[in-house]
């Protein structure tokens, strides 16, 4: 068995070195297209907004002023079930398009914004009234 000579590896270096390129090339291409489609992925995607809701004050406020309104209790009962529910309705819609709706006595941080006010105008328009002072 003859040892290669010079002129040998040459050729196969020059043979190599087009493959190499083109791997080098394809291997370029693919990380390319997979860096814009995650950076196409990170663009189109809706970011998540966190807000707050002081639904127990919300709530509360209702009560007490039903408690106030001289009204017969089963009244009473029957509209405070209809604010209920039109409360959790509100809070899950607004809770839609990546928005995150966290009790407001749940959360420890005070840099979150508050969502109170958008809550009870919902409410309200669920309930089919204006908003109370």
């Amino acid at each position: 068995m003859a040892r290669p000579t010079m002129a040998d590896t040459t050729l196969l270096q020059s043979f190599n070195r087009p493959l190499v390129l083109r791997l080098g090339a394809v291997l370029l291409a693919v990380c390319i297209l997979l860096w814009g489609a995650w950076v196409s992925r990170e663009v189109a995607r809706p970011r998540e907004q966190i807000v707050t809701v002081r639904l127990s004050e919300t709530i509360a406020r209702f009560v007490d002023a039903e408690a106030r309104s001289g009204k017969a209790p089963e009244d009473g009962q029957a509209r405070t079930l209809a604010y209920l529910q039109a409360a959790e309705a509100a809070v899950r819609e607004m809770g839609s398009n990546g928005r995150v709706v966290l009790v407001a006595e749940a959360v420890l941080s005070g840099n979150v914004p508050d969502a109170t006010a958008e809550l009870e105008q919902r409410v309200a328009a669920k309930l089919g009234r204006e908003k109370r002072p």
